[in-house]
């Protein structure tokens, strides 16, 4: 999971500091989180230089010990595309808008958003759309168009009457 680059961290026990202050090595460090215990702590730098903080926890501290950078690479990208089908079920399939209290009513609009998301992703495994946004940015677009045009005729009927 991400954390704060403020989040305070210890290499040795009772030495806390914040976790941006530290040298991490590309094979990550082993740190004692604050209040929660020991993790491996990554450091990731973006295109634009923008670090950001990951920390792997694992039951078997043998196990946290043995985490290289490709096996963060590999739960970074599971992680990443997690919050990517959690931002676009919200978005393009409105999981949370809905204005009905019953159990039933309830359980069905989630069925429902689960089965558009779902709809949107073999439709991109298939390559009929390039992405999940596609189909609403071109409904959009071609409701614009057509409220364009229609206004465009509007002004010129009413511009030629007088």
């Amino acid at each position: 999971m991400g954390i704060a680059k403020n989040r305070q961290v210890s290499i040795t026990p009772g030495s806390f500091t914040s976790v941006s202050n530290l040298e991490i090595p590309e094979d990550g460090l082993l740190v004692y989180l604050k209040q929660f215990g020991q993790v491996k702590v990554f450091r990731q730098i973006f295109k634009n230089g923008i670090e950001r903080y990951y920390i792997i926890f694992l039951l078997n501290p043998e196990d946290i010990k043995e985490l290289t950078r490709i096996n963060f690479r590999e739960l970074h990208s599971t992680h990443w595309g997690i919050e990517c089908y959690h931002r676009a079920i919200k978005q393009l399939c409105g999981i949370k808008r809905f204005l009905v209290r019953t159990t039933e009513a309830i359980l069905t609009h989630f069925f429902c958003s689960i089965r558009a998301f779902t709809h949107l992703e073999l439709m991109r495994a298939q390559q009929i759309i390039a992405s999940w946004y596609e189909p609403q940015r071109n409904l959009y677009t071609q409701v614009a168009r057509d409220f364009i045009l229609d206004n465009l005729s509007q002004k010129i009927r009413f511009k030629t009457s007088f």
